[in-house]
């Protein structure tokens, strides 16, 4: 059967490549994975729950992920940590193994098909995150989520992911986001989710002036 055994981290949450997430771990099969990662390679995959919970066990999860590396582990009480995860690459599940003593799974690379995105295409999307953004803070007292810190310069091969991971969309969303084959696709994608769920904000607001 094709694929490397890679420990895996089921989560509530979409993970992109290039982007950075920071994780507390205290359940006990997470506290053994990070102690065996951080003995060895200190990367591992997370792939979004789609169903169930992230602690216990008896989830449901999505076969496109994304394998992480440790950037930073601080131990705290308990045998808890805090971890510093930055991914790596985007992958996907060819079999999930036994949850003994954590989730592990089968995974092979999932590269990014077609060119680069245009410096064009991505700043068209990135005005259309920003604008979403803005909108979303006006529901939210002025709180938006965390911001990447995004440069047009920067490398226009992640630069696609980075817009997505700072993008206020849903999680389902976002996981189809993370499964679009090309960069194009993909900015083109975002556009359009991030351009509707303005609209429908906009509509929002302006029925709550009517009344």
């Amino acid at each position: 059967m094709p694929g490397e055994p890679l420990a895996m981290f089921p989560l509530a949450a979409v993970v992109f490549p290039a982007t950075e997430l920071p994780l507390h771990v205290f359940e006990r099969r997470y506290q053994c994975l990070t102690r065996d990662v951080l003995a060895g390679t200190k990367e591992f995959g997370i792939c979004l729950i789609s169903r169930g919970r992230e602690v216990g066990g008896g989830d449901e999860r999505v076969a496109v992920g994304t394998k992480v590396h440790v950037e930073l582990a601080t131990p705290l009480d308990e045998e808890r940590w805090i971890l510093v995860t930055r991914g790596v690459e985007r992958i996907r599940v060819v079999d999930w193994l036994d949850d003994d003593p954590y989730p592990r799974a089968l995974v092979e690379p999932m590269p990014v098909m077609g060119g680069a995105a245009t410096s064009d295409l991505i700043g068209a999307a990135l005005r259309s995150v920003k604008a979403l953004r803005r909108l979303q803070s006006e529901f939210t007292d002025g709180w938006a989520s965390p911001c990447v810190d995004l440069q047009i310069e920067d490398s226009r091969d992640t630069a696609p992911w980075m817009l997505c991971a700072m993008s206020p969309l849903s999680l389902s969303d976002l996981q189809v986001l993370l499964e679009v084959p090309d960069d194009y696709s993909r900015l083109s994608l975002l556009r359009e989710r991030c351009d509707a769920k303005r609209k429908d904000l906009e509509d929002v607001l302006r029925l709550s002036d009517q009344g």
